[in-house]
């Protein structure tokens, strides 16, 4: 069978809701790998090296390096092509990935002029902001690598660019209010604004002006969502073309598609998982034969030219896989399909499918079955076209 990483990984569920319902232990954590608490560990180990003025004399540099990671990391992001791809956001109608790009120019230009007040203010928004969006991708229950590590990034140059208030504060309120730091500002005189304060505005900003979906609208397009047929009874088919059990499958899947379609009664949606790293070219190329042609039996001619090249790897780049689709006939037109991955990563997450050959099969509201292998598989095709025969005789 093929394994991918499957709608979600129930211990990155745990850490997010830990992070998100845990903003005390976030503040401890952030703290804790702050240069004064890496040089207390060294003091406390014996170590001679000062770690504190090590990172204080190159913590500027570093700022400037981790941001354009940062920056590296959005355009990668921008670039996207996989099963994340679909998520987007904005704030005042800016794209995220945009404003990502501005507020990391932004630090490494207030680092490199060494206005630090400033740049630590910018982080800790940075926070807040980020906080809210990974509250909102559990709450979408779609989590982004790209996103995910630029958060960390803001996250690791705020502890980098952390400083121990001046005076120790009084009474557990004031340190909770101060304990990741202040800034004071010249204009500001002698005040000192803990930056608590700036992560509480980042996020409340935030939630004010996200404007975020994981299943975005092109103009007035509808995703083009690969299913054929109609009828009382629905299958859905979640086959890799790199998964040898669903090669294996093909041969028996095929002609059993061409009957079930022929005869009426059955809606079938394809639906390509993505458990190798070559499936995602094989199933962009599928839609975009989808959206060329729209006669089932094009689309499961298109399938069978692809999984033929998949088993035998004969066209494992873009190129040739364009080459062997022309020679073997099967037209494309390319188009956006991020929001087609959208609506088949719901369908995947719905049936919880984590490997491939799935079947499911729906005879009513209250009779859904799942089929897993490809004999199980088999047998249940047996018993679809059993019923879509009887259903006809009862008509």
């Amino acid at each position: 069978m093929s394994r991918g990483f499957g709608p979600q990984n129930f211990t990155l569920r745990l850490f997010t809701v830990f992070i998100i319902k845990n903003l005390v232990s976030v503040i401890i954590i952030m703290i804790s790998i702050s240069p004064e608490f890496l040089c207390f560990i060294v003091e406390a180990t014996d170590e001679k090296v000062n770690i504190k003025e090590k990172l204080k004399a190159y913590r500027i540099f570093i700022t400037i390096l981790l941001a354009l990671a940062g920056i590296g990391i959005m355009g990668f992001y921008k670039l996207c092509d996989t099963s994340c791809s679909y998520l987007q956001g904005d704030i005042l109608g800016i794209d995220l990935k945009l404003i990502g790009i501005g507020y990391m120019l932004a630090i490494i230009v207030l680092a490199a002029f060494r206005q630090m007040a400033y740049v630590r203010l910018m982080l800790a928004s940075g926070i807040g902001v980020e906080i809210y969006l990974i509250a909102y991708q559990f709450g979408e229950e779609v989590f982004c690598p790209f996103c995910l590590s630029f958060a960390g990034i803001v996250m690791i140059m705020f502890a980098l660019n952390y400083e121990k208030p001046l005076l120790l504060k009084n009474g557990w309120l004031k340190r909770i209010l101060y304990g990741l730091g202040e800034v004071d500002f010249p204009t500001a005189g002698k005040m000192r604004i803990p930056l608590l304060v700036f992560i509480l505005i980042g996020y409340i900003f935030t939630v004010l002006t996200f404007s975020g979906s994981a299943t975005p609208a092109y103009g007035a397009e509808k995703p083009i969502v690969p299913s054929y047929g109609s009828g009382r009874y629905e299958m859905i088919v979640f086959t890799d073309y790199f998964c040898p059990p669903c090669q294996a499958l093909e041969s028996d899947l095929d002609p059993a598609l061409h009957e079930l379609l022929a005869g009426r009664g059955v809606r079938v949606t394809f639906v390509d998982f993505p458990g190798h790293k070559e499936t995602h070219l094989y199933a962009r190329y599928f839609l975009y034969a989808v959206k060329a042609k729209h006669s089932y039996k094009d689309i499961l001619h298109a399938r069978r030219v692809l999984f033929s090249l998949a088993k035998n790897h004969s066209a494992l780049s873009e190129d040739e896989l364009k080459k062997a689709l022309k020679a073997q006939g099967v037209p494309w037109m390319p188009y956006n399909v991020k929001p087609v991955y959208a609506e088949l990563n719901k369908i995947i997450m719905t049936h919880a499918v984590k490997a491939t050959p799935i079947c499911i099969i729906k005879y009513s509201d209250s009779d859904i079955r799942k089929y897993t292998g490809t004999v199980e598989i088999q047998n249940g095709l047996a018993m679809l076209r059993a019923a879509q025969k009887n259903g006809k005789r009862e008509k």
